[in-house]
């Protein structure tokens, strides 16, 4: 009999990804994020824009920012504000940038369009208003390979689905008997796994409403579930019977019993996962913490491998995540958060990024992933077709980062004055700002006195030459 010895560590190309958090130009702040304590993350971001529920007296609204345009954001800046009650979701549309969709406790699903460049009023007009379900709506999930097709999920404990080109419900899925925490989708769209408050996991075929699998977790409360892409797994967390976070992996095929179940910590806070098809890196992240720990998948044992832990002081009250096109590929960036810090107001971006010191593009951290085309159409999908994303290649967004960019010697900074004018090398420091400015006002008052004095100076020319004229013509 042979001994056969596997090490516990596995190599892998991202075990040194890091977490690195904007800094304070690349942050967004001054925003009123919403106090609503509805597990969901009230941000929703893409290579366009992010989007944040706010906190407003009556009815519900949510900003629109461009996500270029970082920093203090003005307390007036235009909102979106149709609905009667308080926003719970808003996702955007994974293949038309400005199109965004959102649900509220006054029972309606709507979907907005957002103007090139952003927000220049309040938005009220929605383009469409959806009605079917008779209690708050909490959840929404665009179809990931389908344009036109949205899922909601009510506090009615059903799920419809929605055809955005004829604009009405076409399926009702009622098989929950309780509030729907959280859908989603294997990656060509056809099978819809959710996680409900009758503690059921489930995988659903979702044009026929059919449940294919399902799940009493008794020793494992799932809160949040998600397709972990082309493995045939998902990934669960949830809470054990002696209330400590957990993770849980299953098989699509078969949820009799989880494959395995991992305990987090024994904090209070929802975890929140996030899965990185392209990567195989899973994300978990819980509500109130400022940590965002990172296991990389396999199909082996140990399947989930623990990489690192990113941490913070603040806690997040939400996270949106940035499409694969939106990143920074010459900076390695494989992930990228928008984390919402309720008492600071504050919205921080968080990247995760592969330590590389090769200028070139880096083909194995970035494989062809999900594009912005749909590959079906609304009518397809719902006549039984399925189809694999419509993928491209993060190539065409390289930059090649110019790392020898000249720079000028630093000198002394040097004033001159030409012709009478102060001229100045901009300043660097809010002190060398204020000399600057009370020197200008010094060369400013000389100036006007000396205008003042020539003036005077020509009203005496003017009276002499006068005078001149009126001997001239005595003689």
């Amino acid at each position: 009999m042979t001994i056969s010895w596997r090490p516990t560590y596995r190599s892998s190309k991202f075990r040194n990804v890091y977490g690195k958090a904007g800094n304070r130009e690349q942050c967004f702040d001054g925003i009123p994020i919403t106090r609503n304590v509805h597990d969901n993350h009230f941000c929703a971001v893409n290579a366009k824009f992010l989007a944040i529920v706010t906190e407003t007296a009556g009815g519900g609204s949510f900003l629109v920012i461009p996500v270029n345009k970082a920093g203090r954001i003005d307390p007036h800046q235009p909102k979106v504000c149709g609905h009667q009650g308080g926003v719970l979701d808003i996702k955007w549309n994974p293949f038309i940038d400005n199109i965004i969709a959102s649900c509220s406790e006054d029972c309606s699903v709507r979907i907005w369009e957002i103007p090139e460049g952003g927000l220049r009023r309040n938005m009220s007009e929605a383009v469409l208003e959806l009605y079917g379900h008779s209690r708050r709506v909490g959840l929404i999930e665009w179809h990931p390979t389908c344009s036109g097709i949205l899922f909601s999920a009510g506090y009615d404990f059903k799920i419809l689905i929605w055809n955005l080109e004829v604009g009405g419900p076409v399926k009702m899925i009622d098989c929950h008997s309780d509030v729907v925490l959280c859908m989603s989708f294997n990656t060509d769209g056809s099978l819809l796994a959710t996680s409900c408050k009758d503690k059921h996991l489930r995988v659903i075929e979702p044009r026929s409403g059919k449940v294919l699998q399902e799940a009493d977790c008794k020793s494992h409360r799932v809160n949040r579930v998600v397709f972990l892409g082309n493995m045939k797994r998902l990934v669960t967390t949830g809470v054990s019977r002696w209330n400590t976070r957990q993770v849980a992996l299953w098989d699509q095929e078969d949820l009799s019993m989880p494959i395995i179940e991992e305990e987090i910590d024994g904090l209070s806070g929802l975890l929140f996962p996030f899965y990185d098809a392209d990567t195989h890196m899973l994300y978990l992240a819980g509500k109130g913490d400022g940590n965002i720990r990172y296991y990389e998948v396999s199909t082996e044992k140990p399947y989930l491998q623990y990489l690192m832990e990113f941490r913070s002081p603040a806690p997040q009250k939400g996270l949106g995540v940035m499409p694969k096109h939106g990143l920074d590929v010459a900076a390695c960036e494989v992930f990228r958060f928008y984390k919402l810090v309720t008492l600071r107001g504050l919205i921080e971006p968080i990247s995760m990024i592969v330590p590389r010191r090769s200028e070139t593009y880096q083909e194995d951290i970035y494989p062809m992933t999900a594009g912005t085309e749909p590959a079906l159409t609304a009518d397809e999908w719902l006549s039984g077709m399925d189809r694999e994303p419509v993928l491209m290649s993060l190539k065409a967004g390289y930059k090649r980062p110019c790392q020898k960019a000249f720079k000028a010697p630093v000198r002394e900074r040097k004033t001159m004055v030409v012709n009478g004018l102060l001229e100045s090398i901009p300043p660097k420091t809010e002190n060398e700002l204020m000399r600057m400015f009370f020197r200008q006002q010094d060369e400013l008052k000389r100036l006007r006195e000396e205008l003042v004095q020539k003036d005077v100076r020509l009203q005496q020319l003017e009276l002499e030459l006068n005078n001149l004229r009126n001997n001239a013509n005595k003689l």
